[in-house]
């Protein structure tokens, strides 16, 4: 037999350990009442005594349709979520040897992801005996970051990992 999932709040007669509580509502009297008069005045409304805040003295109740104050609580969150900023990386690959028309290239991209307001993680991949010019893969990114300047910032300089040197750029922020 499936298990009832716990409620998220208190309702009705599961307010238990308290004396009085808190009363908000729309159209009801608020105020601080005792248990059994908040039910008693969540019943004469036909809705549901719905514990909001619980851990203050006295605990919140509010009078209302649970499933619709589910349903709203619900809707709030997705609306949240929605405007949540989502992040993207995107990485742009050189070698130590790259050509200039390739560098600007690779720059004029990097400059099209960071006005689109993306993360870019620009790397110098070293294949096999190319480890030797590490010191041309640091060049090659700070001259890319110097580049940038004027479209992001630096947030981690290149360091080197195993066969690669990488360095990540963040956009600026646009002025309203």
């Amino acid at each position: 037999m499936p298990q009832k999932k716990e409620e998220l709040h208190r309702i009705n007669e599961k307010i238990r350990g308290v004396t009085q509580v808190r009363v908000v509502g729309e159209d009801i009297e608020q105020g601080v009442f005792s248990i059994e008069k908040a039910l008693e005045i969540a019943q004469s409304v036909g809705l549901d005594l719905v514990e909001i805040v619980a851990n203050v003295d006295p605990p919140v109740c509010r009078v209302v349709d649970y499933k619709k104050f589910l349903y709203e609580q619900k809707k709030k969150q997705k609306e949240i979520k929605s405007k949540a900023q989502k992040v993207v990386l995107k990485e742009i690959r050189f070698g130590p040897h790259t050509d200039d028309h390739d560098f600007n290239f690779k720059k004029n991209h990097a400059i099209r992801f960071l006005e689109d307001g993306a993360k870019v993680k620009a790397y110098v991949f070293f294949r096999g005996r190319t480890i030797v010019f590490k010191e041309q893969g640091e060049i090659l990114l700070l001259k890319f970051a110097q580049e940038l300047e004027e479209y992001g910032k630096v947030e981690q300089l290149p360091q080197l990992e195993g066969k690669r040197m990488q360095m990540l750029i963040a956009p600026k922020k646009k002025k309203a």
